[in-house]
């Protein structure tokens, strides 16, 4: 029997959400799945899942069905989630991506929305979860399928890893600048390069745009010593919706610098600290007041080692290691 993976076609572009998914894709045909494409276009989708996958899915010899999570509104996932319980065969595993239940649906007036959403992960025969805290959680709040963590999500990254190993003190920072509004009230002595969507009018010193890259190309202009992983409005912690989401889930952006051979500078209470720290690969930092002494406080011989540690991480997600292993765990 065959393994078969869903290929759902998300209408936003330029975004980590989408590479994270493609990336993915792209990683289990190296595994010989087989793609199971689906159309675009909203209304193509809603008769695609209604009448046409169920089909495909109860022809199909299945060993693994792989989805992504989410795919589409909650009732498309709803039915696809239901097609594929519905094959004799397969093992549904789905490899989360988001869980709206610990970002937008976390307070109690969307207690049904939580709800739904979790009966629908543990519908699932195993579940590819970003890290052990939002294992954690999800265990607290029902979910009894198998799990295991992902660790870090892997990255396709075309260009050359960076491996320059001269310490500079610079940092970068990639993403959406519209809700990364501390950037500012940030300033620093040495160069903070921003890439992104939606840049504010007016930065403070040191604080330097520099255009807006697909996530393909974006990599070739990572040039600096460290990728910073920061969200909300405040530079004393990562506060706000997207801050509480990042003591769960793996930024995007993470993967973008570690793939690019690039050390990371995150927030000590992220979900990803862990990783990065244990890992030898950057620094955790509550407070990015501290920044520029902290710079100042790492040595040539000690940014060396966390680049060289960053390179082997970097080289590992580009072959789509950590999905690869997760993956293992649940056949």
């Amino acid at each position: 029997m065959k393994n078969y993976t869903l290929s759902w076609h998300d209408s936003a572009k330029n975004t980590g959400g989408v590479k994270a998914k493609s990336d993915a894709e792209k990683f289990v045909k190296e595994l010989n799945y087989k793609v199971i494409n689906t159309p675009y276009g909203r209304i193509a989708k809603v008769l695609y899942v209604t009448l046409i996958l169920p089909l495909i899915l109860r022809i199909i010899k299945a060993n693994i069905i792989l989805v992504q999570f989410p795919s589409g509104t909650p009732f498309i996932m709803e039915k696809i989630i239901k097609s594929c319980k519905k094959n004799p065969t397969a093992k549904l595993i789905m490899l989360i991506h988001d869980v709206e239940a610990l970002r937008f649906h976390s307070g109690s007036e969307h207690a049904q929305e939580k709800k739904e959403e979790l009966e629908r992960l543990n519908l699932a025969d195993g579940l590819i979860v970003h890290n052990e805290k939002m294992i954690d959680w999800l265990k607290k709040n029902g979910i009894t399928t198998k799990m295991v963590s992902l660790q870090i999500f892997d990255y396709d990254n075309p260009q050359k890893i960076q491996t320059n190993n001269t310490y500079e003190k610079s940092v970068c920072f990639a993403g959406n600048l519209k809700k990364s509004k501390f950037l500012e009230k940030m300033s620093s002595k040495n160069e903070i390069a921003i890439y992104g969507l939606n840049p504010a009018d007016n930065y403070s010193h040191g604080i330097v745009y520099k255009g807006l890259h697909t996530p393909e190309e974006l990599p070739k202009y990572l040039t600096q010593n460290f990728g910073l992983v920061w969200d909300g409005s405040v530079l004393t912690s990562c506060d706000g919706i997207f801050g509480e989401y990042m003591k769960f889930n793996n930024p995007h952006k993470t993967s973008l610098y570690l793939s690019s051979g690039i050390p990371v500078i995150i927030w000590d209470k992220a979900a990803l600290a862990d990783f990065v720290v244990s890992q030898g690969a950057g620094i955790a930092l509550s407070n990015l007041e501290d920044l520029d002494h902290v710079l100042d406080s790492i040595s040539t011989e000690d940014y060396k080692k966390m680049r060289q540690n960053a390179i082997a991480i970097g080289k590992k997600m580009r072959k789509g290691y950590y999905l690869k292993q997760a993956l293992k765990k649940l056949s």
